[in-house]
């Protein structure tokens, strides 16, 4: 995460909220998310500066998007939200990114991100909570899907879609950069103790 200051305080107080709500101690957020007590003391209190796998972690424990860790109250029936105007929650070496862009509300929200791909550049992700499921649509380049360790080729206008519970990763595999929609379909409610 990119952003101080009043988005920091804004994960801090969400966070918080979501454990309280959740009925979980700092220890058993931590243990669950496989985040450090200290580093959990240190977002609750707006300090330091959590990446995008620590804030995936933590939304798949709590049971809620990383959207919703991350913005305030929603105003009106219709949200726009312009690409441009969101920081990305990750950027690679070689200026790759991806952009929450929002979240739909429900009981079982759906996060529309926005990434782009430099060719050779890959971004790992952990394995999320059971019932999660992921969406992959290709509107200009080529990449590489792996899913548990088969390779799939996407090319534009190709769409994949598969369980976000296993080992996955996405890399930019053409001679230009790879742009591409992911939709992430989270199911309701908190992950239960392990």
């Amino acid at each position: 995460m990119t952003e101080t200051g009043p988005a920091l305080r804004t994960v801090a107080h969400n966070v918080r909220s979501a454990r309280t709500r959740a009925g979980l101690s700092l220890e058993e957020l931590g243990r669950r998310a496989q985040v450090s007590k200290g580093a959990l003391v240190a977002l609750e209190k707006a300090q330091g500066n959590p990446n995008l796998a620590t804030l995936v972690r933590l939304a798949d424990t709590l049971g809620i998007s990383v959207s919703a860790l991350m913005q305030g109250p929603t105003e009106g029936r219709v949200r726009v939200v312009a690409a441009d105007s969101v920081a990305p929650l990750w950027t690679g070496e070689r200026g790759s990114e991806a952009r929450l862009l929002l979240t739909t509300s429900g009981p079982a929200p759906v996060e529309v991100w926005r990434w782009r791909l430099e060719p050779d550049e890959e971004y790992p992700s952990h394995p999320h909570q059971a019932g999660v499921v992921e969406t992959v649509s290709v509107a200009s380049g080529r990449m590489a899907l792996i899913v548990d360790g088969t390779e799939h080729i996407l090319e534009a206008g190709h769409t994949a879609t598969f369980d976000g519970d296993t080992t996955h990763a996405y890399r930019g595999s053409g001679a230009e950069a790879c742009h591409l929609i992911m939709t992430v379909h989270l199911p309701p409610g908190p992950v239960a103790a392990q």
